[in-house]
């Protein structure tokens, strides 16, 4: 895997993997270095087999693995990868001759300019501005949510599914289940299929064509250096990207992360900053006629996502990360491979966002028969009023606790109705996306990070959300601005 070296604190990573490798006497079907190698760098599945395999040199094998870690200042992972990527270039420059070319070939030219802050920047800013607000944005939140919702569900099929249910079901409290303000279809159906659906299939599509191109390794150089200010390093670009599609999946993708440390600022920062994209594209449907609330929307973003994970990273004990990450080609996307990624991606929402919906319409039908709805909303109005919204808006925040897009679709149908100016439509964005992570992504908090970790993580972002946004609220009205 790797040549040790003289007199270097790399003879002790030898030696721990020779001694694994004599207390290992099952057959595991791979050579005993490489498990060797696998428990030095705590891999779960193989640290589970060799511990049912063979419980009796298990505890001597971490004791191996524990008194090798406090040799060294930097996970035992990236120690081991260094040492096979150095390994690596030592062969590669015994066995390859590179030929001298006066000039750059131009995708490597593009490669780099990607990388340079200068020019990196503009090009990022140009990325985020045609794929993400002009394609998702504007297409997908704009034009074709539109669409749906007004020229299908509201024209067709709310209408006839009301009728319908009217005609065969006796009952209001029936109905309401399934046609009433918040009923199944009314409302958790149109708001999966007419709102969300359009908005994650354009996002699924403009990030499949980023990440098919070779793009995202070099956004995670470019970024590294700002990242590394906040307690990360470039590689936390990976879920940060992916929390603007989901944020549950993104905090699973933090176990990537290679310290405890990074996965609990990174789980902060996607539960309170990073909206994903079904809740991005309905504020950017919502703010669309609004630019100038736009910006004030996404500044506030940036600076608490600077602002706290700045904060975590002075609070949490732990040294600088290190970074490191192989740079793939740069290439032209290819369309099987950008139609089988958005396709398994929207498949995936079907599967286990979709009957969240449905779940969410039928908990607040029963919280209606039992009050406790009314009661919860009516406990919202107080904060709600305190950051100078109307009181409707409470139940947009509650919808926001089921799922975070549902939540902004709320304020959609208050918009709609007239019930807010540009100044309170701009605190309910800011503080709606930074409010409490929806239910999915709390319990992906708790199995990733731990009970006490991820109540803790839920209740700062309950009282910092209004707080923000009681800022926000003052600021516009102690300077007069009108957005």
């Amino acid at each position: 895997m790797y040549a040790p070296r003289d007199n270097d604190p790399g003879d002790i990573l030898e030696i721990s993997v020779e001694k694994i490798e004599l207390s290992l006497a099952a057959e595991y079907g791979l050579a005993k270095r490489a498990i060797a190698l696998l428990l030095l760098q705590e891999d779960r599945e193989i640290i589970a087999l060799v511990k049912a395999k063979e419980p009796a040199a298990f505890n001597r094998i971490k004791e191996i693995v524990d008194s090798t870690k406090s040799h060294y200042p930097d996970p035992l992972s990236y120690i081991i990868t260094v040492r096979r990527q150095e390994e690596a270039s030592r062969i590669t420059d015994e066995a390859v001759e590179h030929l001298i070319r006066e000039r750059p070939p131009f995708r490597e030219y593009l490669s780099r300019i990607m990388i340079d802050p200068l020019t990196g920047i503009p090009i990022l800013i140009l990325i985020l501005y045609y794929g993400i607000y002009k394609f998702v944005g504007e297409f997908g939140a704009g034009t074709v949510v539109n669409f749906i919702e007004t020229d299908i569900f509201e024209n067709y099929i709310n209408p006839w599914v009301t009728l319908l249910v009217g005609r065969f079901v006796p009952w209001q409290v029936l109905r309401d289940l399934f046609v009433g303000q918040y009923g199944v279809i009314t409302l958790g159906i149109r708001y999966a299929v007419a709102l969300i659906l359009p908005i994650v299939t354009t996002f699924f599509i403009a990030f499949a064509v980023i990440e098919d191109t070779g793009y995202l390794p070099r956004l995670a150089l470019l970024i590294d250096r700002l990242f590394k200010k906040i307690g990360l390093t470039g590689r936390a670009v990976i879920p940060m990207v992916l929390g603007l599609g989901c944020d549950t999946m993104a905090t699973m993708v933090t176990r990537t992360l290679p310290t405890k440390r990074e996965r609990i600022i990174a789980t902060v920062l996607l539960a309170l900053a990073v909206p994903c994209s079904a809740q991005l594209g309905v504020i950017f449907a919502l703010l669309k006629d609004n630019r100038l609330g736009l910006l004030v929307w996404l500044g506030v973003l940036i600076l608490v996502f600077l602002l706290i994970g700045f904060l975590s990273a002075r609070i949490l004990p732990g040294d600088s990360p290190s970074f490191y990450m192989e740079i793939p080609p740069l290439r032209l996307p290819k369309l099987s491979n950008v139609f089988i990624k958005t396709y398994t991606r929207v498949k995936w929402y079907f599967n286990e966002i979709f009957p969240m919906f449905i779940l969410a319409s039928i908990f607040i039908w029963i919280g209606q028969l039992t009050g406790l709805f009314n009661l919860l909303t009516r406990a919202l109005e107080y904060p709600i009023r305190w950051i100078g919204l109307p009181d409707q808006a409470a139940v947009a925040f509650l919808f926001g606790f089921f799922r975070r897009d549902y939540g902004a679709g709320g304020l959609y149908d208050i918009k709609k109705a007239g019930l807010l100016d540009g100044n309170q439509l701009v605190v309910a964005c800011v503080t709606l996306t930074l409010f409490l992570p929806c239910i999915a992504q709390f319990l992906m908090n708790v199995k990733e990070r731990g009970m006490k970790t991820g109540v803790a993580i839920s209740v700062f972002i309950l009282f910092f959300s209004f707080f923000v946004g009681f800022l926000v609220n003052g600021v516009l009205y102690v300077t007069g601005a009108r957005l």
